[in-house]
């Protein structure tokens, strides 16, 4: 199997804010987000970072985006180092997040043009684009709508299309289903899945175990910022279930 996404020593630390501080409860000024992470991800498959919330899964996944810088170690992306090569990185993915803010004023054909144009695909190849993805995701409908006047759900949908416009060979989504009603989340698992046979390399965090047992070929477990476990589901739970096999790592590396 050949290597897509390889992450080495890979150290993140962040300053905390007076405020950030009291939603935490702490008075440590700092907070280490990823401490030393390792993984590796294959051409092919769909890999799933799993963990808690603040377990540094969203931190990993903007460092392989590029949109935030490791304080040391260092990942490669299709074979390109994010430090070092970070616009050959921003080519070869498509990265979405739930944070992604779409102006309100602007409808889903004016954004979908405008990304396009910005990844310098050409008007023909981006009109058929357009009419296939807003066609699978029932934007066509709303093209002409403002984002401001669309669901959660469709907004969600219309990032999504955006996201992955110039047709990348790695995916990286941030929680892709958190926020989602079942129907929407059904469209993006399934999406999913489907670009996956087209040979497309899907990394994604969540914390949802059922996500991870639908989509995933394998899985790394973070817990603070660490890789606690990485394999198959197989390996990952052994005779277990994946939420048991996950607590009992929990509990073995916390001790709670």
């Amino acid at each position: 199997m050949q290597e897509v996404i390889v992450a080495r020593g890979v150290k993140k630390t962040f300053t905390l804010s007076r405020k950030q501080r009291k939603i935490e409860k702490t008075g440590a000024t700092k907070k280490v987000a990823l401490d030393g992470l390792d993984f590796t991800a294959y051409e092919g498959e769909i890999y799933g970072l799993l963990g808690p919330n603040g377990a540094g899964k969203t931190t990993m996944l903007r460092i392989l985006a590029t949109l935030i810088r490791a304080d040391e170690g260092d990942a490669t992306v299709a074979g390109y180092s994010v430090s070092k090569q970070p616009e050959q990185v921003r080519s070869s993915i498509g990265f979405m997040t739930g944070e992604l803010k779409l102006e309100d004023f602007f409808t889903p054909a004016y954004l979908f043009r405008f990304f396009g144009k910005l990844h310098g695909i050409d008007e023909d190849v981006l009109e058929k684009r357009e009419q296939e993805l807003f066609k699978k995701f029932g934007i066509d409908k709303f093209a002409e709508v403002k984002v401001g006047d669309l669901s959660t759900g469709m907004k969600q949908k219309v990032s999504l299309v955006i996201s992955i416009i110039h047709d990348p060979a790695v995916i990286i989504f941030d929680e892709p289903t958190n926020g989602l009603d079942v129907l929407t989340a059904k469209v993006v698992t399934d999406f999913l899945l489907e670009l996956k046979q087209q040979g497309k390399s899907i990394i994604l965090s969540t914390h949802i175990f059922s996500l991870v047992e639908k989509l995933c070929d394998r899985v790394g477990v973070i817990i603070g910022g660490k890789m606690v476990r990485e394999g198959t589901l197989s390996e990952v739970c052994g005779e277990k279930n994946l939420e048991d096999a996950f607590f009992g790592l929990y509990k073995e590396v916390t001790g709670e």
